[in-house]
């Protein structure tokens, strides 16, 4: 896979990250600039920013840490541009995706934004906004082989690959015997997250260890912590775990803590949520591997400027209209490590 990966500018160590149930069709507004945690309770009516220009926003679940970030990256280049915003809250749900991307269209938005708890449905969504001329950007999740005009993903193999060389660094060092690991994968939907894993076994595999399983617990933390407990059950010899979100892997965390193996299985994780980073601090899980939700929300505003003025976008995929932005490990220190890079 082609790889000309975003080059971004960190101001903090890792305080970025799904990777991801109202019924409300309302479009949710939140003004341009606020911190993550006020942009996730924002409501009512449009907030307004100097110029003429108003972006829909939609983003898969705004009580995710991981969101929360994407929002502010979003209303920070908003707010440095001066356009206004109309954010809704799909709070994980098919039909608050459906309906707030056509209120947010019937409104008449410059340019549509959106990060989809369910992608298969976006091909209706993008024909809508098509049809009234407004451009469509996704970030992350996936796009449903819809006719988007661009999606920013994360480099998802390669971070599942940084996670897997960093896990049999940390194996040979204590001294493991054993040779089996585990999976637990978002929903099937997420088909850039589930890539995650994919690199995660590529590496173990070759390096000699066996996948004992692989469940998929839906990007849920307690769905996560079931799945670990069935895991438990039925290969208690494990000495690896790999969730291919961090929610996730803190209900794995919990689950092998209860049982007592805190130290004897590894636990890591993919977001770089603080919530992960707390517990790599803590010592229930190993590592992380981190997005950039508040670059990729900057970039999603500035690629939205470039559709409004007639710009013609450059892709890293031309085929699938993919943008890439890097990942990083979090290490077993709860720091960034820059040692361990993709193939």
């Amino acid at each position: 896979m082609k790889k000309k990966i975003l080059s971004v500018l960190l101001t903090a160590v890792m305080v970025f990250s799904l990777t991801a149930c109202g019924s409300s069709s309302g479009s949710a507004s939140a003004t341009t600039g606020t911190s993550k945690a006020e942009g996730a309770s924002t409501g009512g009516g449009d907030q307004t920013a100097s110029g003429d220009i108003t972006i829909g926003v939609s983003l898969y679940d705004l009580s995710n840490e991981y969101f929360q970030y994407m929002l502010e990256g979003v209303e920070a280049e908003a707010k440095a541009q001066g356009i206004t915003l109309s954010v809704h809250d799909q709070k994980n749900d098919e039909n608050e995706l459906v309906t707030g991307c056509a209120n947010l269209i019937d409104k008449g938005v410059d340019v549509l934004i959106v990060s989809p708890c369910k992608p298969e449905v976006m091909g209706n969504i993008v024909e809508n906004a098509h049809e009234k001329n407004i451009p469509v950007i996704i970030l992350d999740i996936g796009d449903g082989g819809s006719d988007k005009d661009v999606i920013i993903v994360s480099d998802m193999y390669g971070g599942g690959q940084i996670a897997a060389k960093y896990a049999l660094d940390l194996l040979k060092d204590s001294g493991a015997a054993g040779k089996d690991y585990a999976i637990i994968k978002c929903e099937e939907s997420a088909v850039y997250a589930i890539q995650r894993g994919q690199g995660f076994d590529a590496v173990m595999s070759a390096a000699g260890y066996n996948k004992a399983t692989e469940i998929t617990a839906n990007s849920d933390q307690t769905e996560g912590y079931n799945a670990m407990q069935d895991i438990l059950a039925s290969y208690p010899d494990i000495v690896a775990v790999f969730a291919e979100n961090d929610n996730m892997a803190l209900g794995a965390a919990s689950a092998i803590e209860e049982a007592g193996k805190v130290g004897e299985i590894l636990v890591l994780g993919f977001d770089g949520n603080e919530s992960a980073v707390e517990a790599i601090k803590d010592g229930t899980m190993a590592a992380t591997i981190a997005q950039q939700p508040v670059e990729i929300g900057k970039l999603g505003v500035e690629l939205a400027l470039q559709k409004i003025n007639g710009q013609e976008l450059t892709y890293d995929n031309n085929d699938t209209k993919e943008i890439y932005a890097d990942v990083y490990l979090i290490d077993n220190t709860g720091e960034k490590n820059d040692a361990y890079k993709a193939d």
